[in-house]
């Protein structure tokens, strides 16, 4: 067996690799941002490779990668596992639930956690075409992941790519929040059906329209981007609509120093019934965790939007108006994220946690959106 090296250049979608004792952390936040602004929860999330895959073409017909998973977990509820996705030719070939790891274990009546050490995965992928293929591992979307060592019978390739690559910042269903594996995310099914590279900064509970966010998409090779805001400022009642709407203007900004031509499409939020006319903060509903479940609640007063509180209603009306005082910007757009999902969808395609799509609607989400920004005369199309 060959043991080939993890280099920058089979790695795609990701800002770093990392050397750690037990091999090379994946990060999507470059230093020293990952370090110096990000709290502790985006600190978490950035570490989870949502949209970071290998990429490589081989004759091999055997291939094993080990990794090791670190993973939030909660005491009394049951959450599904990360999946490994492997592709040959874009073609799903095998697709494999992580068992190992670490897992640190919250208690959310306490507040305790603690930490269960575990051992290293192997995913194993035999029995393939000795042709020349393209292969791709994407790695789980919701678990940090520390890359171990990868060995094949035939040696690997990294592969020159000349698809545009799209970078986008969103929120936790940005990052793929419910969906089953990481090729099953919307902007992974978006960017797949549109053929462009995906630089994902969708970061759970993370989208604050952060100044530093904004440099990080400044500084970064783009040929197309996407900022898709207002849910966690509404769920974590972090502004009001004074705040908010110079703080969508300095971000824009800021994206606009380092991208003054790239096509930038601002996307407002999907519908979600418990923060349409109710503001935050969001908080587990106490009825679901006590029956195992986890729901989300708005615990905000309707009358506070008088004051300024936020709302999703709210937020859409902010963020049209911020595009119509840029309308001298021809390379900026707007999206609605009500064609994406709304009432309608609500009542089809229900949110089972109240705020986070399943699988099959992060499908709808992705095919709606690569018709809506990649599709022919749209947006963001080449």
């Amino acid at each position: 067996m060959i043991t080939t090296p993890l280099t920058p250049e089979l790695i795609r979608g990701g800002a770093e690799l990392e050397p750690v004792e037990r091999g090379l952390r994946l990060h999507r936040l470059p230093l020293p941002y990952r370090s110096r602004e990000a709290d502790g929860q985006l600190a978490m999330v950035e570490r989870q490779p949502s949209g970071i895959h290998l990429r490589f073409r081989t004759t091999a017909t055997t291939l094993t990668l080990r990794l090791h998973a670190t993973r939030v977990s909660y005491r009394g509820l049951d959450r599904a596992r990360g999946q490994v996705d492997v592709l040959v030719d874009d073609v799903l070939v095998r697709r494999r639930p992580l068992e190992d790891g670490d897992a640190l274990e919250l208690d959310l009546a306490t507040g305790a956690a603690t930490p269960r050490p575990g051992a290293a995965d192997t995913v194993a992928v035999g029995d393939l075409a000795p042709a020349e293929k393209t292969v791709e591992i994407w790695l789980p979307h919701n678990e940090q992941i520390d890359l171990v060592s990868l060995e094949s019978d035939a040696p690997l390739a990294p592969i020159a790519d000349a698809r545009p690559v799209w970078v986008h910042h969103g929120s936790s269903i940005s990052h793929g929040s419910n969906a089953a594996a990481p090729t099953e995310i919307w902007p992974v099914v978006a960017a797949r059906a549109a053929g462009v590279q995906l630089q994902n900064l969708g970061f759970g509970g993370s989208a604050m329209v952060d100044p530093f966010l904004a440099r990080v998409i400044r500084d970064r090779d783009a040929d197309l981007i996407s900022v898709k805001l207002g849910i966690n400022v509404v769920n974590a009642d972090a502004m009001r609509a004074r705040a908010f709407v110079p703080a969508v203007h300095g971000f824009l900004d800021t994206i606009r120093e380092g991208h003054p031509d790239t096509p930038l499409l601002v996307v407002s939020p999907i519908f979600s019934g418990i923060h349409e006319k109710t503001p935050g903060p969001g908080a587990f509903d106490p009825e679901s965790l006590r029956s195992g479940s986890a729901r989300f609640v708005a615990t905000g007063s309707p009358a506070e939007v008088a004051r300024g509180a936020l709302t999703l209603e709210v937020i859409r009306d902010l963020l049209a108006s911020v595009m119509a005082a840029r309308a001298d910007d021809p390379a900026l757009h707007y999206l609605d994220g009500l064609s994406l999902y709304g009432a309608d969808e609500a009542v089809t395609h229900p949110l089972p946690d109240g705020l986070h799509p399943d699988t099959a609607t992060h499908r709808l989400i992705g095919e709606r959106f690569a018709a809506a920004a990649f599709g022919a005369g749209a947006p963001l199309s080449r």
